[in-house]
């Protein structure tokens, strides 16, 4: 199969890890689509928000989670997400945003629906989808299968320089405190795939975790 056709790129990772740069830059190289799931989870969120929804309240959140209209862009270079045909892609990125993603994704319900909704737009395959389930549970036959990491200090570093300078105990604390979640929740939890190759982001530059994953792809194909 060639790596520019059919192909399906599993990349799962904890927050931090470089998932959606590395994610992004293997799918511009090789001339796939991309998806990142993690954002359908912050536009559902948002929703939930925007709506006055207890977002810690698992039946409230369930009740309503098949009302929004969510619909991701797969341009690598310019990934889109709306919600009702509102452009959230700024808007799921706040700290409020932030702060309540993690309630809200571990609501059964929200990950049936949005497994759906995922499946709809790796169905045909020629696409690298990032998340915390992918190889697992959403796209347990892709074709390549990545589980990216980094060291927690590197995360949080990472992280913060995202957010603006953000302060890094508090980054660090935070994404331990999402790592126990997603590893420990009921519903699809935060695992290493059978079958996926466990790449340790932390000495390589993001150049070089492109270089490795497109290598994998390659061979692969």
């Amino acid at each position: 199969m060639s790596a520019r056709t059919g192909v399906v790129v599993a990349i799962d990772g904890p927050s931090g890890s470089g998932k959606s740069s590395a994610s992004r830059g293997v799918a511009t190289r090789l001339g796939l689509r991309y998806l990142d799931t993690g954002a359908m989870y912050r536009a559902m969120t948002w929703w939930m928000l925007r709506h006055d929804v207890p977002v810690r309240d698992p039946a409230a959140v369930a009740e309503r989670c098949h009302e929004p209209d969510i619909r991701s862009g797969t341009d690598p270079v310019h990934p889109t997400i709306t919600v009702d045909g509102m452009d959230v892609a700024a808007a799921i990125r706040t700290p409020e945003v932030t702060g309540a993603v993690s309630p809200v994704s571990t609501v059964p319900q929200v990950r049936a629906r949005l497994l759906e909704l995922q499946r709809e737009v790796i169905d045909g395959g020629g696409i690298v989808v990032e998340g915390r389930d992918i190889g697992s549970v959403v796209a347990p036959d892709a074709d390549v299968k990545v589980y990216l990491t980094a060291e927690v200090a590197a995360r949080a570093a990472r992280r913060s320089a995202e957010e603006g300078g953000t302060d890094l105990a508090v980054t660090e604390s935070s994404l331990l405190a999402r790592d126990r979640i997603d590893s420990t929740r009921t519903a699809s939890p935060l695992t290493i795939a059978e079958g996926a190759v466990h790449v340790d982001s932390t000495p390589y530059t993001l150049e070089e975790v492109v270089e490795l994953i497109v290598g994998l792809v390659d061979a692969a194909g």
